[in-house]
């Protein structure tokens, strides 16, 4: 459908098989609670390369201050609790308890992902999204200090750039993250990154892994 675009299906369920069979094809759920499950393929996607990521001057002096550690898979149902509480210019949310268990799951089966910062041992901010292969699906952030998302961002990405992914899937276009330097490309090269990545043999373990944990000023 081109309206509204992308829209592909609606109904099903999340259990983790269909969830993954659904993002190996470029498809992701998108729903307000009380909404049957909608399943998405917008047409341009929004993607960050990981070598195109933008950080502002103020951003990487702000990386470079150690008041803050970063984590992965460290407290995931934290941060995906934090992501679905409303926002300051909204009451609404999309992540409801039926995503938020769907997505648990997922990260107990080692497919979905958290990034945590945190600062004076409480969780700053973070996100969270799904690994395949060597591609990365995001799925939403939060922040609870300043610039905590973007911090959670930035090491995502550079980490993700040794490990050999060549992108993130940000889904939609987004002014924060096109801030950050995402882009939108046709669906068809995203199909293409798709068939390309999505079978790599991974070496890297994201969990429990100490050099999984870094301190600011490390970037």
């Amino acid at each position: 459908m081109k309206e509204p675009n992308g829209l592909l299906a609606a109904g099903g369920d999340l259990s983790p098989e269909r969830l993954l069979d659904a993002y190996q094809k470029g498809i992701f759920p998108w729903f307000s609670p009380g909404e049957p499950i909608l399943w998405w393929s917008p047409d341009p996607r929004c993607v960050l390369f990981c070598d195109d990521l933008y950080l502002s001057r103020s951003m990487r002096k702000r990386l470079r201050k150690d008041d803050f550690t970063v984590t992965f898979d460290r407290a995931f149902e934290a941060v995906i609790h934090a992501c679905s509480e409303p926002r300051g210019y909204s009451d609404d949310t999309w992540i409801s308890q039926e995503m938020k268990q769907a997505y648990t799951e997922l990260h107990k089966r080692g497919i979905a992902h958290s990034v945590e910062v945190w600062q004076n041992n409480e969780l700053a901010g973070g996100l969270y999204g799904l690994g395949i292969g060597q591609l990365f699906f995001g799925e939403s952030m939060f922040s609870r200090q300043r610039d905590a998302s973007k911090i959670a961002f930035a090491y995502l990405v550079e980490q993700l750039k040794k490990w050999g992914y060549p992108l993130i899937d940000c889904q939609v276009h987004n002014d924060h993250l096109v801030s950050l330097g995402a882009c939108e490309i046709p669906r068809t090269d995203f199909k293409h990154y798709l068939n390309q990545y999505l079978d790599r043999p991974v070496s890297h373990n994201w969990e429990f892994d100490d050099d999984l944990c870094v301190h600011g000023g490390s970037q």
